[in-house]
């Protein structure tokens, strides 16, 4: 065994020594490497990166909260000029959901509509995310008040002058005062803040429920009216935990498709959306783009691997003298062999560091420009760049160390003469 140690050893140095000898032979073997490391690298974190941020903005909720509108989150088996014939949902369907779906924890009515500007005072907000929901919204969505309270059920149904506002908004508009008690307008009305949510910090868009206004469904549906057609309105329901959530859904559209009227040969005219369903379209897009930026990348370091086999060609050739003194010598075959095949995989594994170091510079250079999203080069992908790197080596070095070893040392020393 100490043997064998030796002769490794031996080979390492050696093969540092080469490197270090032809240190422009050894920086454009290394380019190709490196090129490639840092496509397949930057690819994966990068998309790490974008699943980890777009599942944080969805985490606060469950898997198996459900939306009901007539869009639908994902792909459609349904044609689009079907699609758009669609109804919107009613506030009366929510009403019949959450009085007779069974096995429900909670439901909301929600409409989406435009941002609008706040004032209070002197001062005014722009671009704020106005959700109009009923009250159980506070329940489906975990949401946390510091400061006051959210609206009750009875404020969310006679639809009263209320809001709870985002960290930002309250910031902007109010500064060190307390805002529970103060007054905002928007919609030309005065609206009394009755609570603040808990800071979040920017999402993947720059948004977040700092820069958002809830306010009761009911006084925003009395401003718009019901058949506006720039208010999209949906219903949100979370099922008791530990339920069959496919039954469940099958539950909701027996009741929807009954309140509506719909024939046995109809076809549904609302989409049922699982947000279950949602991550797992994001799982196969993120999959998708990780696949191909691999490939992208592979091809790279193919590139490189070829780069690096000829190097060795070459200082094979070059040393076939240096090679017949050490077999005439008596060095065998598996010293000459590892001692080329060292040099390729220290090539490849140095192309692979500098290849990470070059993923962890260039994100922590964007990273100051991003804000709050966070980029990561986890250590998976640390471990398989640095694998990538030492299979391209030892395959790139594998048949021109094969040939050093069998070179014939009588022969070598007069080919190298």
């Amino acid at each position: 065994m100490l043997i064998y140690l030796r002769v490794l050893k031996e080979s390492f140095n050696f093969a540092i020594n080469a490197l270090k000898n032809n240190l422009l032979r050894t920086f454009l073997s290394l380019l190709g490497v490196t090129i490639g490391i840092f496509s397949i690298i930057a690819v994966l974190s990068a998309v790490d990166s974008l699943e980890k941020e777009i599942k944080g903005s969805i985490s606060s909720l469950d898997n198996s909260t459900i939306y009901i509108m007539r869009f639908s989150f994902g792909p459609s088996s349904v044609p689009q000029w079907k699609r758009e014939q669609f109804p919107d949902v009613t506030y009366e369907e929510y009403q019949h959901l959450k009085r007779d779906l069974p096995d429900l924890k909670a439901a909301s009515f929600i409409v989406n509509v435009n941002s609008e500007t706040l004032k209070h005072e002197d001062k005014s907000i722009s671009n704020v995310e106005v959700v109009p929901v009923t009250s159980d919204y506070y329940d489906i969505e975990e949401l946390q008040v510091v400061k006051g309270r959210f609206y009750n059920e009875q404020e969310s149904i006679t639809g009263a002058p209320v809001v709870v506002v985002g960290d930002e908004v309250a910031n902007s508009l109010f500064g060190s005062q307390d805002p529970v008690g103060k007054e905002i307008r928007m919609y030309g009305r005065k609206f009394t803040v009755i609570g603040v949510l808990k800071k979040e910090g920017a999402g993947l868009f720059g948004n977040s429920k700092d820069t958002t206004v809830i306010l009761p469904v009911n006084i925003v549906r009395r401003i718009f009216g019901d058949s506006n057609k720039f208010v999209i309105p949906g219903i949100i329901v979370k099922p008791e935990s530990g339920i069959d959530v496919p039954e469940f859904i099958a539950a909701i559209k027996q009741k929807l498709r009954a309140f509506r009227g719909l024939k046995p040969d109809e076809i549904d005219d609302f989409f049922v959306n699982q947000l279950q369903g949602f991550t797992d379209f994001i799982d196969n897009i993120t999959g998708t783009m990780s696949m191909i930026g691999g490939f992208i990348g592979m091809f790279s370091l193919l590139v490189g691997g070829f780069g690096i086999a000829n190097i060795m060609f070459v200082s094979v050739k070059e040393r076939t003298n240096l090679i017949g003194i050490q077999k005439a010598l008596g060095a065998k075959r598996k010293f000459i062999l590892l001692q080329f095949l060292f040099e390729a995989i220290v090539l490849a594994v140095f192309g692979g560091v500098i290849g990470l170091l070059m993923v962890w510079g260039v994100f922590a250079l964007v990273s100051n420009f991003t804000g709050d999203f966070e980029f990561i080069l986890s250590a998976s992908n640390v471990f398989w760049g640095m694998f990538w790197s030492t299979i391209i080596g030892l395959i790139a070095g594998i048949i021109p160390a094969w040939l050093a070893s069998r070179l014939d040392p009588v022969e070598a020393i007069r080919t190298g003469m």
